[in-house]
């Protein structure tokens, strides 16, 4: 199972938050230095995320350019990606290595899914972000909950996707742990990879996840706040 290191972008700042609420964010410096930094410590892959974009709030493009510049791990990149415009733009601006996450506009598109569809060409660079709160699909930033359950997502788009990133809103941030029972159900409801995010707090969080299946974890204010030795996990 891959770890994966968050650098969610604000004010072009590393910031992290709490169920993605802006009220609650925490500075951590500068992102070029944080991703350089986590490509030192080993970390193989990066999880960029532009929450101004996602929160309508801004645009951090150039931040992410630079990250993408300074290092040579593949990135995740996702944020305000909500047209397929934009989908091919940070396609361009990444690499072929790279991989975009869609929440919000593969969730708009369901069940014909035209603008996964018109995406055909990059389905291996292309993740569907399945966000769930109190068990429904969440878009535009958590700000907004949907009727759709996360399993019905992901069996609806998988033949169009790479895979999925899953995130349980509910714990985000919150350094609870997660629900390992959850997880297991949604890695379950796919036969595409899935990786996690949302909750993992300790390396036992780690373990369960990789129990579960999952392809990937996601680690964020636990990383940054070393309540997990990176030692211990890489």
């Amino acid at each position: 199972m891959k770890i994966i290191p968050a650098i969610d972008l604000m004010g072009g700042r590393c910031v992290q938050l709490v169920g993605g609420q802006a009220k609650t964010k925490k500075d951590f410096g500068d992102p070029v230095e944080r991703a350089i930094e986590w490509v030192r410590m080993g970390f193989e892959i990066l999880h960029v995320i532009d929450l101004d974009a996602t929160l309508e709030l801004g645009d951090n493009t150039k931040s992410v350019t630079d990250i993408r510049e300074a290092v040579d791990v593949p990135i995740e990149f996702g944020g305000g990606i909500r047209t397929v415009g934009k989908a091919k733009e940070m396609l361009v601006n990444l690499g072929e290595k790279d991989r975009i996450i869609v929440g919000t506009l593969a969730v708009a598109d369901y069940p014909g899914f035209s603008s996964l569809k018109k995406l055909s060409k990059y389905k291996n660079q292309i993740i569907v972000s399945v966000d769930s709160k109190d068990g429904y699909v969440a878009v535009k930033g958590w700000q907004e909950k949907s009727r759709l359950k996360a399993s019905e997502l992901m069996k609806s788009c998988e033949d169009r996707v790479w895979g999925f990133l899953y995130t349980n809103v509910d714990v985000e941030g919150q350094m609870k742990g997660i629900n390992a029972k959850t997880v297991e159900e949604v890695v379950s409801a796919t036969k595409k990879p899935v990786i996690v995010s949302g909750g993992i707090t300790t390396k036992d969080d780690i373990f369960a996840c990789k129990k579960t299946g999952a392809w990937g974890a996601v680690l964020g204010k636990a990383l940054y706040e070393k309540k997990i030795k990176i030692e211990e996990i890489l």
